[in-house]
């Protein structure tokens, strides 16, 4: 049975019941006997703590409105079809929120009950829990109260995280709301992210490895291995740029200096990997498991947000799958394709880069059923990591799938160690951390290769990283905070453009491609086998081909102009962030603007 079976029906029976309030602003008076009784119970504490991450699963909360629409567009991935009259978009919000040209009006988010308020309500109960652990949790004598308080302190700092990466300087509220709190203004960011630092230490202390305990076997509950990935990825982010009220730069605190946040990661990460609680496996296997709800610690994930099937929460394959446009033999509900690759991005992978046709899908499933697979269009790619034909469960829910969403995997960990190592060190140290991300995608001898042009200097090692994070994690919602981090996201999606365009003219690095594809289904009657999607392909030796079907498929109207430059609709350097919805301006008394 799935931990969060229990998770989700039994624990937060507890918490819907009452025991903890998360806007009650008498809660400080009037619960203290409840919180004695609470927190100095584990069953029950434990029903606390989980019941957080009840704030992620709500209809516009990450399931529905952070996940689908933060990291969606970069250089790597965007929203699909998007309308073609390119600047002049009217629609009900989602591509603005895409965009880069979000309104504090927004339609999707402007809202009371949207994602802002989703994390602050999530916040509000991790106060709570911290609060009662603290005071009457013994958590020095009781490592299974200290595992609780190490689980609230790492989850508030996940949803703070991703606070400062949607929405930039955000109110910091690390006790419970109280009369003299309610209306709190923004915080600057650098303030929240020496808290989280502080936090997620101390965390490390709490909670146990991977496998170590009964709580951490499954990857929807809070392990160190994810602990010091997460300070890793916050100390990164820390110390490097963002937008601010004078420009885009770094921090200027010296607490959050680059070096120091460097050594920070380098740190946390070779801890995680020295450890070796946790293994890569192959690229294929990682997303499998997550679609097949496997939730045994000690692979490749390190947590994953626990979304329910019984009911689905969670639109995790509706959004990054690849769609089935019916009912068909693999899933209850025709959904999936709603965010996807840039047309260019499977082109830009080795021929024999394993991850290639995992990230890239350039189909679809028809409306029949039994269905079969059919061409999508140059414009409108799928994302394949993740797949209803992959799960084992029928979707019952019209809207939500149960998969859980991947917060870190360990890949990002060797990652996050290389860059780390070679900013501190140079290549020669860093090489260790990148190579065994390409020895399972790509054959030694280019692996070899490759190695060698990435280590002949930091700066190639730094464009290596830059480069493999994009093969690595597309469609995984990293890259937009990365290239804000390095400095770097107009410059790659202006690069990401002209690429576009390129390949629609069938142009530089995409000349030697052909105008068709050529297709059947094979002999199983479902399965799409396509000629003409490699380098070097040929409408030629297409046409030659017998029982195969021709398609146009690259061409400027294949892929317009257009809808080429509505990957931003306003310069994403000057929009690096969300507004703060009106609705929650207007209830803030003053204390709230958008400056």
């Amino acid at each position: 049975m799935k931990i969060k079976k229990f998770t989700y029906k039994s624990i937060l029976l507890l918490a819907l019941a009452g025991i903890i309030t998360s806007c009650d602003l008498d809660a400080p008076t009037k619960s203290a006997t409840d919180e004695s009784i609470v927190y100095s119970n584990y069953v029950i504490a434990e029903a606390a703590v989980v019941g957080i991450c009840n704030s992620f699963a709500s209809v516009n909360s990450y399931r529905g409105r952070f996940l689908p629409y933060y990291g969606i567009n970069s250089d790597v991935e965007w929203i699909n079809n998007m309308p073609e009259n390119g600047l002049n978009i009217a629609d009900d919000g989602k591509y603005e929120l895409a965009g880069y040209a979000a309104r504090p009006s927004n339609g999707q988010m402007n809202t009371p009950d949207n994602a802002w308020s989703a994390f602050y309500e999530g916040i509000e109960r991790a106060n709570l829990c911290i609060r009662g652990l603290r005071a009457y949790g013994n958590i020095e004598q009781d490592k299974n109260m200290a595992q609780l308080l190490g689980e609230a302190l790492t989850l508030r700092s996940v949803i703070y995280l991703d606070l400062v990466k949607g929405w930039g300087d955000v109110p910091a509220r690390f006790e419970p709301i109280g009369s003299e709190t309610l209306y709190i203004p923004r915080s600057d960011r650098d303030i929240i992210y020496k808290q989280l630092l502080a936090d997620l230490l101390e965390a490390e202390s709490l909670v146990a490895w991977p496998n170590e305990t009964q709580v951490t076997s499954s990857v929807e509950r809070i392990n160190k291995s994810f602990v010091k990935g997460l300070r890793a990825r916050v100390a990164l982010y820390a110390g490097g740029y963002s937008q601010r009220k004078d420009g885009v730069r770094r921090s200027t605190d010296p607490e959050l200096a680059p070096e120091k946040m460097y050594a920070i990661a380098k740190e946390e990460c070779l801890d995680v990997i020295n450890r070796n609680a946790n293994k890569l496996g192959t690229f294929e296997e990682n997303f499998k498991k997550l679609c097949q709800d496997n939730i045994a610690a000690g692979g490749e994930s390190l947590w994953e947000i626990p979304f329910n099937d019984e009911p689905a929460r969670g639109r995790v394959v509706f959004t990054l799958g690849v769609l089935h446009q019916s009912v068909d033999q693999y899933t209850g509900q025709n959904k999936g394709g709603v965010n996807g690759p840039l047309p260019n991005l499977f082109y830009d992978y080795d021929v024999q880069d394993v991850r290639r046709d995992i990230t890239c899908v350039p189909y679809e499933w028809s409306k029949e059923n039994p269905s079969k697979q059919q061409l999508r269009s140059l414009k409108s790619w799928c994302f394949g990591k993740l797949r209803y034909e992959w799960m084992k469960r029928y979707v019952t829910s019209t809207n939500d799938d149960g998969v859980n969403w991947q917060y870190m995997r360990l890949a990002d960990v060797y990652m996050m160690a290389a860059e780390a190592i070679n900013e501190l060190e140079g290549p020669g140290n860093a090489a260790q951390y990148l190579k065994p991300i390409l020895d399972r995608a790509l054959p030694a001898a280019k692996v070899n290769a490759y190695m060698t042009t990435a280590t002949a200097g930091k700066d190639a090692f730094f464009k290596a990283i830059v480069d493999q994070r994009a093969l690595e994690f597309a469609g995984e919602s990293l890259r937009k905070a990365d290239l804000i981090r390095w400095n770097i996201l107009k410059t790659k999606l202006d690069e990401a453009k002209a690429k576009m365009v390129q390949l629609a003219n069938r142009q530089g690095a995409y000349a030697d491609l052909p105008e068709s594809l050529y297709h059947k289904i094979a002999a199983d009657g479902e399965t799409l086998v396509i000629y003409g999607l490699n380098h070097g392909e040929t409408d030629a030796v297409g046409a030659t081909l017998s029982g195969y079907e021709k398609t146009s498929w690259i061409s400027a109207t294949k892929l317009p102009e257009p809808m080429i430059n509505s990957l931003y609709q306003k310069d994403p350097n000057q929009n690096q962030f969300w507004p703060i919805w009106q609705y929650f301006v207007s209830t803030s008394n003053g204390t709230l603007t958008n400056d």
